[in-house]
């Protein structure tokens, strides 16, 4: 394998980008980073620039600069590029860019939940029953026709916020009318899935692939909610632990060969092979784990708590998935535990302040602090957004994780900060269910 120097264009500000960049900086590989437009947390990484006079949604821009500075890896951080067509328009514009990440062709798997529901069915992939709908009345008058409980979703991209699940048939009718008609996921929701809730433990793996070749992180378990006990509104994620205690090795398995690989195998046949992260979200059924969605890119905040995990060059792996050559690494994982606690503004998931001022205090070099709603102002760490921070750490055991991400949350202090008091406990309650531990 060459042993070129890289110098990398990543693309979103977020708590998974931030992580990405800590990762990519540990490889020997890695001469500079440049990220459009970062956060508090990837100023302050050598070898790193935030560049903010860039919209990290104008492509021409975004290749020109690449250009100027010659980038030659493209790392798209968060979606909405990528459905927008990112990895095409530098492919089609810079002659021998790297990319890693998917076509807009095979972006539609998370860009459209009615096209990946479709594209699930026509090869055989497990997933809920569902039907897809663009007409309100034909969809309400599906609602009303069906005794099983429902989940509905905006089909477009809504910043992971897009998914109800109503647990009475009026609410239901309401949740199809504020997606609908008044729009509150703007045109995400002029298409809708109605599928069949499914119920059992959440599961999330996130897969490199080059096209061919599948290779997974170990599985992981985001908490959605915004308070403990998984009350309140969906948030885009308020913690994650990994690896989880719900699938044991044989389950891991099954998934791969009944699920992951065949996933990637049917892009490939039907003309979209994907390049990058597959992240599949799955339920654990009683009849078996079946996908509740597909996203083309790294999670979060599950990346804040696998990338630690990997004991291997994640830049060496990126290259592999640009250039078809995934089989030929190994994605080595440490036998540790993984621990995120997400700290965000107060108000979040609704409206919340920004701007207010964030002390940090030192933490222990097995907890790292992933920056997401920050921005640095004059040296000032300030907040930006509903998720500001997390803190990461890993272990040994499961137990221990939670403890050292917990005195990581403890270092962190700004007004108004709320954070989940119970993430990774439904590992501890599943011990005394009917499910193996790993």
């Amino acid at each position: 394998m060459s042993t070129e120097k890289l110098r990398i264009l990543l693309v979103g500000n977020g708590g998974r980008e931030h992580a990405i960049v800590w990762k990519l900086n540990q490889s020997p590989r890695i001469e500079h980073i440049y990220v459009v437009p970062g956060n508090g947390g990837t100023a302050g990484l050598s070898n790193v620039t935030n560049i903010e006079t860039v919209k990290p949604d104008d492509f021409p821009a975004l290749a020109k600069f690449a250009q100027e500075k010659n980038v030659n890896l493209l790392v798209p951080g968060p979606e909405a590029p990528l459905v927008a067509g990112i990895i095409d328009y530098f492919k089609q514009n810079i002659k021998g860019m790297r990319c890693f990440g998917p076509s807009q062709a095979a972006a539609r798997m998370e860009g459209s939940k009615a096209f990946s529901k479709d594209f699930m069915e026509r090869n055989n992939i497990p997933t809920a029953a569902y039907r897809n709908f663009s007409n309100f009345d034909e969809a309400r008058t599906y609602l009303n026709s069906v005794d099983h409980d429902v989940v509905i979703k905006a089909s477009g991209l809504a910043a992971g916020k897009g998914v109800i699940i109503p647990s009475t048939k009026q609410e239901a009718q309401t949740a199809l009318k504020e997606i609908m008609l008044d729009k509150e996921f703007g045109a995400a929701g002029d298409e809708v899935v109605i599928e069949e809730f499914l119920q059992g433990d959440e599961l999330s793996i996130l897969s490199f692939s080059d096209g061919t070749a599948v290779q997974s992180l170990p599985p992981a378990q985001d908490h959605k909610r915004i308070l403990d006990g998984d009350q309140g509104p969906n948030t885009g994620g308020m913690g994650t632990y990994a690896p989880t205690r719900i699938a044991p090795q044989s389950v891991i398995d099954e998934i791969h060969k009944t699920i992951l690989q065949p996933t990637v195998d049917s892009m490939k046949k039907e003309g979209f092979p994907f390049n990058g992260v597959l992240f599949t979200g799955l339920m654990m059924t009683k009849s078996g784990p079946k996908v509740l969605e597909y996203n083309v890119r790294f999670g979060d905040p599950e990346t804040q708590s696998l990338l630690p995990l990997i004991n291997a060059d994640l830049a060496e792996i990126m290259l592999a998935c640009a250039d078809g050559q995934l089989s030929d690494v190994r994605l080595d994982v440490l036998p540790k535990s993984a621990v995120t606690v997400v700290v965000a503004a107060s108000g979040y998931p609704g409206s919340y302040a920004k701007g207010t001022i964030i002390k940090l205090d030192p933490v222990p070099s097995d907890v790292v602090l992933f920056h997401a709603g920050t921005t640095l102002v004059d040296g000032v760490l300030k907040t930006s957004g509903g998720r500001v921070i997390a803190s990461t750490a890993i272990a040994n055991t499961l137990e221990e994780a939670v403890s050292r991400a917990y005195s990581g949350v403890n270092a962190i202090h700004f007004e108004g900060m709320q954070f989940r008091k119970d993430i990774a406990g439904r590992a501890f309650a599943d011990l005394n269910q009917t499910v193996l531990p790993p």
